[in-house]
């Protein structure tokens, strides 16, 4: 397999690589990565549409009525994943990402990750990795939940 640093791809395949990275990113970070992605790139956005995302388990939590949770796990993971997504849109198309957006639905099973990039040959005025949770516990905390959250 070529890197992603090696590649010069066209505008389509920039979608296909940028579609492939996160499925395998999601894939390393939650064990089971979506069946279908599509990427779009319209000048300075990028949308991943991704469907068939959870996992068994979570499948499972899911048939318990557990929907919520489920989706405070999927924000800890991509908060996690936030600069790895950030930083594979960014060598893919050689571009800044300025900002960066995540979000899951659980009937039907998709999610979207969306990218704003700095406009082509301008210098950024934000740092896309700036409202990216760090860790799991950032990110729950970001949602109301995790120690000293507040019922």
């Amino acid at each position: 397999m070529a890197s992603i640093e090696n590649e010069v791809p066209t505008r389509g395949s920039k979608a296909a690589a940028i579609s492939n990275f996160i499925v395998r990113t999601m894939s390393e970070y939650t064990g089971r990565g979506p069946t279908k992605a599509r990427t779009y790139i319209n000048e300075d956005t990028v949308m991943c549409v991704l469907q068939d995302t959870l996992t068994k388990g979570e499948r499972s939590l899911v048939g318990d009525d557990l929907d919520a949770l489920v989706l405070t796990m999927r924000r800890a993971f991509q908060g996690t994943m936030g600069q790895v997504l950030i930083d594979g849109v960014e060598d893919i198309l050689g571009r800044k990402v300025i900002a960066f957006m995540s979000d899951n639905h659980i009937d039907p099973d998709v999610a979207v990750e969306v990218f704003l990039l700095a406009p082509a040959g301008a210098e950024p005025q934000a740092d896309g990795a700036r409202g990216v949770s760090k860790t799991p516990t950032e990110a729950m905390a970001g949602a109301g939940l995790g120690p000293g959250a507040r019922t």
